[in-house]
């Protein structure tokens, strides 16, 4: 009954764990985001990863990390401010959860802001899905 009690109290340990180092990773990859290091953003994903992103159409596809880092370089071209603010994040074995406000001002225009939820999930810290839902109305 203890080695039990003591096998159970490890494994959640270990999910604890696991999504304490996916928050970092997710972390990492908001704050090289806000500093427009597109190559380094694109390195908290996996070679190719899935993304699920309005931007994209109505289902996932698969970008290499070249493609997302140019996909992030040419929207900083039309919105030179633009950030992410994260407002929650949680973590639930291979996946986190990120709620944040993206901003931005376009050259000549008023500041736009827009609540988003990213559903990231990882496999060896790498994301390897990003499933992001926004109102692109």
């Amino acid at each position: 009954m203890i080695a039990l009690i003591f096998t159970v109290l490890a494994s959640c340990n270990k999910v604890d764990s696991e999504g304490e180092k996916n928050i970092a990773a997710a972390k990492g990859m908001f704050a090289a985001f806000n500093n427009h290091n597109w190559e380094k953003m694109a390195s908290f994903y996996t070679d190719t990863a899935e993304f699920l992103d309005p931007a994209f159409g109505q289902a996932y596809v698969r970008k290499t990390q070249p493609e997302t880092a140019k996909k992030y370089a040419e929207m900083h071209q039309m919105f030179q401010d633009i950030k992410d603010d994260i407002t929650g994040v949680t973590a639930a074995g291979d996946r986190v959860v990120v709620q944040f406000t993206s901003s931005g001002t376009p050259g000549g225009a008023a500041k736009w802001e827009l609540p988003i939820c990213s559903i990231l999930t990882f496999k060896d810290g790498k994301i390897i899905k990003d499933a992001t839902y926004y109102d692109n109305q």
